[in-house]
């Protein structure tokens, strides 16, 4: 879903622009001769690093702690780094557990176990099937779309931001970040089944956020309000 993108551009540019000191820390590192040198495979990924690290962290502050922890891991472990081709994932793998540890060290332990009956009646409910009961817009030939484009960026970013992490985490790194699934699970050192479970129940949960944030910011009129 395209609206799931938050507007950062700005401050992923400043971000770049910020970081290029600790990039450029790198310049010198030792890496095989066959191996662009971390500082440049670095730059080539900032804006999306800082969009993803945003997206975990939820506060531009935490977001440019963790871009710059994950570059200091990443700088530190690039000679060792097996495929230069999967570059990008092996940074948001680090990004990811970054944010983890910064969570356990803050007192806010990342829950990733059990799911087992965590929003069960969440599960069972559909936007699609919601939005064509309650009709909130009888007039229109694109119902669902209408209902979409009700939301800002900054709408649909509180919606997401209220996922559980670990249904978040899936869907920001193959919905907004075009991971496959596959690659996902590999990032987040999932079993693939664990990957595709979770990113089922994190659209569920956008889902029901995204309808419970129209009705509870007036963005639509259910047919009990109509009475």
């Amino acid at each position: 879903m395209a609206r799931t993108r938050a507007c950062t551009g700005g401050n992923e540019r400043a971000m770049a622009r910020h970081v290029e000191a600790t990039v450029g820390a790198a310049a010198g590192s030792s890496v095989p001769g066959d191996r662009k040198p971390f500082a440049d495979v670095a730059r080539n990924h900032l804006d999306r690093l800082y969009g993803f690290c945003v997206r975990l962290a939820n506060d531009p502050t935490d977001a440019d702690d963790l871009v710059q922890e994950t570059l200091l891991r990443a700088m530190r472990a690039y000679p060792s780094l097996r495929d230069p081709d999967r570059t990008r994932g092996w940074l948001y793998a680090i990004a990811t557990n970054a944010w983890r540890d910064q969570g356990r060290a803050r007192g806010r332990e990342v829950r990733t176990v059990p799911f087992e009956g965590l929003d069960a009646e969440g599960d069972e409910f559909s936007l699609f099937q919601t939005i064509a009961i309650e009709d909130p817009f009888p007039y229109s030939d694109e119902l669902h779309l209408d209902f979409l484009r009700l939301f800002r960026n900054d709408d649909v970013s509180a919606v997401f931001s209220s996922i559980t992490p670990a249904f978040r985490l899936p869907l920001i790194l193959t919905v907004v970040h075009g991971f496959s699934c596959k690659e996902a699970a590999a990032i987040l050192e999932i079993p693939l089944g664990t990957l595709l479970s979770r990113l089922h129940r994190g659209r569920k949960q956008l889902e029901r956020g995204l309808w419970d944030y129209a009705v509870a910011n007036g963005l639509v009129t259910t047919a009990d309000e109509e009475r």
